[in-house]
């Protein structure tokens, strides 16, 4: 199946590298979507090395000059996932913002493909009232959320925040795509 899976600016987003290599050792392609803030916690090098395809960042770099990437990858994805989701990403996705590589193709695959998004933030962040205004919005809209875990967080807070484990992130696609 194809998979796309897309990378924001967290400190969880090192573990889209387990994510990438579970699910392609598992078979499936996947094609990694890293925003500009995802790069900065890890490299689209990592990725690109355990999913073997290019790791798409610029909505503006012209791969293939007779065909629109963004369409185009929204159109063979069997799913896509957003592990981790920052709030930004978020609140793009409910407010129709589609401003980057990742924003595009998820506007485009609406109602192509099922959209899993597994948030990752500081605890105060997911509680925010405009947060879960957000992703009560987008659940509406169909968008189906893997809840994250309260957890010891990067920025030493106790709570709700921590990306959900990969093994449930993994289950949970595995299962969507049967």
């Amino acid at each position: 199946m194809n998979i796309l899976l897309g990378v924001t600016g967290s400190i969880a987003a090192y573990k889209a590298a387990e994510i990438t290599s579970r699910l392609t050792k598992l078979g499936h392609n996947v094609d990694v979507l890293l925003t500009e803030s995802g790069s900065r916690f890890i490299t689209p090098l990592t990725l690109q090395t355990l999913s073997k395809n290019k790791v798409y960042m610029d909505m503006f770099e012209e791969i293939t000059p007779s065909e629109v990437k963004h369409i185009s990858l929204a159109k063979k994805a069997d799913l896509v996932l957003i592990a981790p989701a920052t709030a930004n990403i978020i609140g793009k996705i409910a407010h129709g913002i589609a401003d980057d590589f990742l924003s595009t193709v998820v506007m485009a695959a609406a109602g192509l493909a099922p959209v899993y998004i597994a948030p990752a933030m500081n605890t105060n962040m997911y509680e925010n009232p405009i947060v879960q205004e957000n992703i009560q919005s987008l659940t509406d809209r169909g968008y189906r959320f893997i809840e994250p875990k309260a957890s010891l967080l990067a920025c030493g807070d106790l709570g709700k925040g921590a990306l959900a484990d990969v093994d449930e992130i993994v289950d949970v696609v595995t299962k969507a795509l049967k």
